[in-house]
Order: structure tokens, then sequence, then C-alpha cells
């Protein structure tokens, strides 16, 4: 065990054994997945998993949480290596949609369902509109009551993995105005006659997941495919927000860890002005920055963890999971840029030893809202009357 990895094991009981176990788990595969398409590696970590829930009310005395092993799986497959687009998917898959809906739907429509968690089906979370997708309720995707069921019009946009998905969970205009009650979900198969996909977007963030539109047009749905009551969609979205701002940066422990030890060991290595680069003052106060933004990120993510094994509702933790995401963004930023620094030009090669991929990192900003109107909801949640 590395240094690094060997220092920086502050996670609850029994927490740091089921990384290991997963990192060790997807070595392997690593290899064997080199070059082969987004579906092929997310059936292969499937099959390990990673994308399977505990029970929700696990025999007293488990160790660690359901929700803190999946964070654990998802840390470790990063730790592995795997491609950080594949488990950014996977981290948001688990927390940002098997959560809620599992606590949403009744017992016998999850069970319907529960086939993604063995990965033979994948999901995707349909928001996001072209003029917008902070404010849900502006949307223009509207789905009005026909007979027994709904017509869905309208189209959605930048939807992680919706160019492979097989189910969509939608989040459409139910009735008039701002009201809370406006809007609806739905989840049905993305072969439903009158989708379409778009073709995928060229990302320069995370390419190794897809991202796309579905279009609707004159879709129809049974009254079966709806969440919850008619109207209860904002709280439905409340809750997938609150557990993807909780929990969805888990997928970049890994990559930062990965980053840490490799850093380390070249400036241990390095020569550098007649010394080891190590010696130097500036580079080891850079190290330790790094460090201390990795240990951070690890201690918020897995307190978030326990606080939703602990049974913890959503709605208490919005501003918490809020707080928690704006960190670890700004934290993996902070860590990429001490890396950069430390590396040179050997940073913008793609096949050297030290590549830095700031695109991505950059990018968890924006993902599951960006940070600076999370901060202005966090602020109005402490009383300020501010505005988005």
């Amino acid at each position: 065990m590395s240094a690094v990895d060997g220092l920086l094991r502050s996670g609850p009981d029994g927490a740091e054994a089921v990384v290991d176990e997963y990192r060790d788990r997807a070595l392997p595969l690593v290899e064997q997945l080199a070059g082969k398409g987004f579906r092929d590696q997310w059936e292969a970590l499937a099959g390990l998993g990673v994308l399977r829930l505990g029970p929700p009310v696990p025999e007293a005395g488990t160790v660690p949480g359901p929700v803190t092993r999946s964070l654990a799986m998802i840390e470790g497959i990063g730790l592995a290596g795997v491609d950080p687009g594949v488990v950014y998917a996977m981290a948001s898959q688990v927390f940002g949609m098997e959560y809620p809906l599992r606590a949403a739907l009744p017992a016998e429509a999850w069970r319907s369902v529960a086939r993604i968690q063995d990965g033979g089906e994948l999901l995707c979370h349909a928001l996001t509109e072209r003029k917008g997708g902070s404010d849900p309720l502006s949307m223009d995707t509207r789905a009005r009551r026909d007979g027994d069921g709904y017509v869905l019009e309208g189209a959605k946009t930048f939807i992680t993995a919706a160019p492979v998905a097989d189910l969509a969970l939608v989040f459409a205009r139910t009735g008039e105005g701002r009201s809370p009650f406006s809007l609806s979900a739905f989840l049905f198969p993305v072969s439903t006659p009158g989708v379409t996909r778009a073709d995928a977007f060229a990302k320069t963030a995370l390419p190794g997941v897809p991202m796309g539109e579905l279009v609707f047009d004159g879709v129809r749905l049974p009254a079966g495919s709806l969440v919850g009551g008619e109207g209860s969609g904002l709280a439905l979205l409340t809750s997938t927000t609150t557990w993807e701002r909780a929990l969805l940066l888990g997928y970049a422990l890994g990559p930062m860890r990965r980053t840490l030890r490799r850093l380390t060991d070249w400036a241990s290595e390095r020569g550098h002005f007649g010394r080891r680069m190590g010696a130097s003052h500036q580079v080891a106060s850079r190290i330790s920055d790094m460090a201390l933004v990795l240990h951070r990120s690890r201690t918020l993510l897995y307190g978030m963890a326990a606080r939703l094994d602990a049974g913890t509702p959503t709605r208490r933790l919005s501003a918490e999971a809020a707080l928690t995401k704006i960190s670890v963004s700004e934290d993996y930023v902070r860590l990429t840029e001490h890396a950069t620094a430390l590396s040179g030009v050997r940073a913008f090669i793609a096949d050297s030893e030290l590549p830095a991929d700031l695109h991505s990192p950059m990018a968890a900003l924006t993902y599951a809202g960006p940070n600076d109107l999370l901060r202005i909801g966090v602020a109005r949640e402490f009383g300020l009357p501010v505005e988005n």
C-alpha cells in the first residue's frame, strides 16, 4: 500500500475494506475494457454489484450502511482507474435515481424496474431543457391527460446517457404557472413510440459517458408510468437533486487519490536542481494541499452517506448537500490545478506519465446545479431575502 493510501483512510467502519475490495475487483477489468464502448464497460462493472442497493432497512449492526457501501464501491472502482465518465454515470444512477426512486415507488413498481441494478438496462434523468435546467418551473415539456393516460410533448437536452439509455425518468408540466404542484414525473422505456434520440454531443469533459437529447412527439404514456401522484414531480425532483448533490462527487474520489499518489511518487523520485523535487518546500506544500482537499472531500461525502444511512429525510439535507457538492467540486478543481502546476508541460501531453484533465473537474462545478446558484439557495435557507 502506498503512503497516500495508507494515510488517507478516514472512512467510517467497514468502508475502507469495501473501497479496497472494489478497487481490487475492478483492476483486472480496467485492462480488459480498454477501448470498449460505454455499454460494455457499464455492464461489466454492474456485474461487480456496483449498482445494487443494500436493503432499505439493514439488519442492526450492519457495517457499513447501504449508502456508505454504495459510496465506497464507487470510490473503489474509480481508484482502480475505471474511466471517470463511466464512474460518474454509475454514481448518477445509484444516488440520483435508484435510491430516490426506491423510496418514491410502491414496492411492486420498484420491483418492475429494479433490474437496472444488474446493468442490463440503463436509466437516464431527463430534466434540463434548452431554455434552462436550474429553473424547473419554467419548463415547456408538457404531459396532457388523454383518457386514462397521458400524451407527452417537448424535448429534454444535456441528458447523461440519453443516447444509450433504456428507461427515462422525465419531468413534465401537468399544470399551469409556477405552482409547486404543476410538475409530474414519468418513468417509461425510451423505445416508446414518439421518442426520438438526437446524436450524442461531442464533449470535452467526461467524454467516456455519452450525453444527448430526447424529443417527445405525441408520446402516449399509460397511467402507470406516472411516478407518485400527478403534481408530485417537484417533490421527487427535490429528492433526486438532494441525493445527487450529496453524493455524486463520490466519482471524483478515486481520480483525486490516483492523481495525488502519482504526483507524490514522481516528486519523491525526480531530480530537480541537484536534489529530489519533493525536497522543495513549495512542492511539499502543494502536495500537502492536495492531501488536504482530498481528506476534506472524503470526510464530507462519507458524512453525507452516514446521514442518509441514519434515515435523515432529504428535505432536511438540502443545504448540507449543496454545500458538500460546492466544496468537493471546487476541491477537485483545486487539486487538479496543483497537479498541473507540479507536472509542468507534462500535464498537457496526452501520453505523458502526468497528464491532467482540467475540463472534467471544471464541469463538476456545473453538474447537479451550478455552484453559484447553489450558494444562493443555501443563503436563502439561512433566511436571506435573495432571489435566483
